[in-house]
């Protein structure tokens, strides 16, 4: 990563749903396995160049609640790629001044697991030039249910509040461009609240094959568009008739 800083107010938060990947090892011929692997090679591409493309918070769906349904051996695979990660690319993480940390469950992670990712997140703590986040054992449902159970006030929160008790501890925005690759156009449980008022991007190429290209194009798209957030749009007035 080179070194030029984002600013936490103003840089983008884009949330990325990573799909594709087994299909992607399905059509060469591959185990579902090294489709997951060629997909850790596209989340390190797609880290180092977010902040030169104006992201300031990037939240990656890597495996939902959902996802312990999938064959065992998969999700070993998953976990085991996981864990890799947080060991051979933290180094690197640090150095581009990024900040990690993991949302979602831990309490169901294999041994270990949860003990690196404390590990990977105070080894991180001072970054601030992206602020990465990976979505683990994840349900945007059930983060919902979480921190409306905790709420105890007698009164209705306000959206800030509530915003921060989905993640406590974790500074993130609310979502400002949701890209999902793979084809396929559902939010899968991810993000529901932060992203109420996200601008949404569907991209039919498989996570695998997903570059540097795709992430600025969609970024591109993204400041094309006008977001008014249940206001209405400026209307140029009509010119008197001459």
């Amino acid at each position: 990563m080179s070194q030029s800083t984002v600013d936490q107010q103003d840089g983008l938060h884009v949330a990325i749903i990573m799909d594709g990947n087994g299909r992607w090892a399905t059509r060469r011929g591959l185990p579902r396995t090294a489709g997951h692997r060629a997909g850790v090679r596209t989340v390190q591409r797609v880290v180092e160049a977010a902040p030169d493309l104006g992201i300031a918070t990037l939240t990656l769906y890597a495996f939902s609640s959902d996802n312990w349904r999938r064959p065992r051996q998969e999700v070993r695979a998953l976990m085991s790629l996981l864990r890799h990660y947080l060991h051979a690319e933290l180094a690197r993480v640090v150095e581009g001044g990024a900040r990690l940390t993991v949302i979602g469950r831990r309490d169901r992670l294999p041994d270990g697991l949860e003990q690196d990712i404390a590990d990977a997140e105070r080894a991180s703590a001072n970054g601030k030039r992206l602020d990465l986040r990976i979505a683990v054992d994840y349900s945007a449902r059930d983060a919902i249910a979480d921190a409306a159970a905790r709420w105890l006030s007698p009164q209705s929160p306000s959206r800030e509040a509530f915003s921060r008790m989905l993640a406590p501890g974790n500074r993130a925005s609310n979502v400002d461009l949701l890209i999902r690759s793979g084809g396929e156009k559902r939010l899968s449980d991810f993000l529901l609240w932060e992203a109420a008022y996200a601008e949404l991007c569907f991209i039919d190429t498989l996570w695998p094959d997903f570059g540097v290209d795709e992430l600025a194009a969609a970024i591109a798209d993204f400041r094309g568009r006008e977001r008014r957030f249940g206001g209405l749009a400026a209307v140029e007035p009509l010119e008197a008739a001459e």
